[in-house]
């Protein structure tokens, strides 16, 4: 299978998963809307998820994945299961413990670090912490689900890997329907959310063990030692725990500040849902394909292999990045209202989260290319010069958040997240370019370029319609509205990739090769 087909086999069961993010986002919208409910389930949910991201998807799998791909190289399947379980052991030694702890000490969690500005309001204070403490085993799953998803991807199995994330919110779809269905007291259905996040994660890591066993590859569970390769894991790891979840840490920086505005955490979780739809669907199957790619092609030595999949890789995130980006800031409103605006959900909490999605997705180009510098350095077990990239984001975020917040107040969240990205990208690009260990190619940035060309015209394209189209965007009949920004959204697909096409800025043979293979 071609990389375009790899990328486009992970892309299309996240896609799935993040389809069904938005059933699950509006279901949320319109069960218990946007107050302290909503606010609570996000902040509580952030946490964990948190941990995920940078314990588990960030630091872990940067680390695991070049290593467990050597092993597999140099020795084969039995030394990479050695290798595996000698992992599995530490792994699960050390999110016990972490989750006891953490569970032990959550009022203190909840009030220093995940929603400060909840201590005023005892009642949402509460909830969080009740709602914290259900789903923070969610992490423990998480992470073990982390650990087979990289043993799966090391191995070239990227579907199934890619798939189960469906199951969070098949799961949380059926709790929201069921609490309407019952209507259930919004603080009675945020519990039950929070159970249906930790239920998730046990049916993730049920199915992703037996994948890896139909794969060839099962583990026992041993006693913990720290084995040389262990250790070098951890040392891997170190600076990966920045790197990894430098979003991550963006996001919390921002919740935390915007826990001071009433409803702000819930309105940047609405915007963030759609945001993450693009950045999902390209940004993680760019990551998930090329690290692994990338360690095999510089463990043999084949320099020109190495080029070509960031060459690649750069050409497939940009090529739907940049339109996505140009679409959401253009008509942000609109979108925002045909998927939430019903229920609890106003046209005020759509205006104030239109505003948020702008913000976040003038970084979205940024957040995908991320995903194609970092394995770069990570393949290479270089986790440092990410890591002091990500320090210097981070100051940038949190100095932004800090000075544009009592002017704009949530957007300042969303703007300062995508700033940093910004920030982080061009050091990486700079850094990448001086080593030589990636250049863009002339083709490259050519076919770059007019992806540019042919992203901005589709915005005026797109902008015009909405001119002229106003009363129908903005239809009392939800019917209508879903039309009309479906036609306006199609219109506007149709002039990028025929403009795209036609000038050369997305590979038409590729292209045909993947419809094929796809036949």
């Amino acid at each position: 299978m071609s990389l375009i087909g790899k990328f486009a086999s992970v892309g299309s069961a996240t896609m799935a998963s993040r389809i069904l993010g938005f059933a699950r986002e509006a279901l949320i919208a319109a069960a218990i809307g946007v107050g302290p409910v909503t606010d609570a389930f996000y902040a509580a949910f952030r946490f964990p998820n948190l941990f995920r991201r940078l314990f588990a998807e960030g630091a872990f799998n940067t680390a695991f994945i070049p290593l467990f791909a050597k092993e597999m190289e140099g020795g084969g399947v039995e030394a990479a299961r050695r290798f595996g379980e000698d992992v599995l052991a530490v792994l699960m030694t050390v999110l016990l413990a972490l989750s006891a702890l953490a569970m032990l000490f959550m009022p203190f969690l909840v009030a220093t670090v995940i929603a400060p500005g909840f201590s005023d309001t005892p009642e949402k204070f509460d909830l969080t912490v009740v709602m914290t403490r259900i789903m923070f085993p969610y992490l423990f799953c998480m992470s073990l689900v982390a650990m087979f998803s990289g043993i799966l991807n090391a191995m070239r199995h990227y579907f199934l890997a890619a798939l189960v994330p469906t199951l969070l919110n098949v799961i949380l779809i059926g709790v929201l329907l069921a609490a309407l269905y019952w209507r259930f007291d919004p603080r009675q259905t945020g519990v039950w959310l929070a159970w249906g996040v930790f239920v998730s994660g046990l049916a993730q890591l049920f199915f992703l063990v037996q994948g890896a066993r139909q794969a060839g590859y099962s583990m026992r569970v041993r006693r913990p030692h720290l084995t040389p390769g262990v250790k070098r894991l951890l040392v891997l790891m170190a600076p990966a725990l920045l790197t990894g979840g430098i979003m991550q840490i963006n996001l919390l920086v921002g919740q935390i500040i915007a826990s001071s505005q009433d409803n702000a955490i819930g309105l940047l979780n609405f915007a963030d849902r759609i945001n993450q739809l693009p950045l999902g669907v390209i940004g993680i199957a760019v990551g998930v394909v090329l690290l692994p790619e990338l360690s095999r092609a510089l463990k043999a030595g084949d320099q020109a292999d190495a080029q070509h999949l960031q060459n690649r890789s750069m050409e497939f995130a940009l090529g739907l990045t940049l339109p996505a980006a140009v679409g959401l800031m253009v008509m942000p409103a609109p979108i925002v209202a045909v998927l939430y605006e019903r229920g609890q959900f106003t046209a005020i909490d759509t205006a104030m989260t239109a505003a948020a999605l702008a913000a976040f997705a003038s970084g979205l180009p940024a957040y995908v290319l991320t995903k194609v510098f970092q394995p770069a350095f990570f393949a290479r077990e270089d986790m440092r010069t990410p890591m002091w990239f990500s320090l210097v984001t981070v100051v940038v975020n949190i100095a932004a958040s800090l000075l544009l917040f009592p002017i704009y107040g949530h957007v300042a969240i969303a703007a300062a997240t995508a700033l940093s990205a910004w920030v982080n990208v061009l050091l990486l690009a700079i850094t990448l370019w001086q080593r030589g260990d990636f250049r863009p190619s002339p083709v490259t940035l050519r076919r770059v370029a007019f992806m540019l060309l042919a992203s901005a015209m589709m915005g005026a394209v797109v902008w015009a319609l909405l001119a002229s189209l106003h009363q129908f965007v903005g239809h009392e009949l939800l019917i209508v509205r879903i039309l009309a920004v479906g036609i306006i959204v199609g219109l506007g697909a149709i002039i990028y990739f025929g403009v795209a096409l036609l000038t050369g800025g997305i590979d038409r043979a590729e292209l045909t090769r993947v419809r094929r293979r796809g036949r």
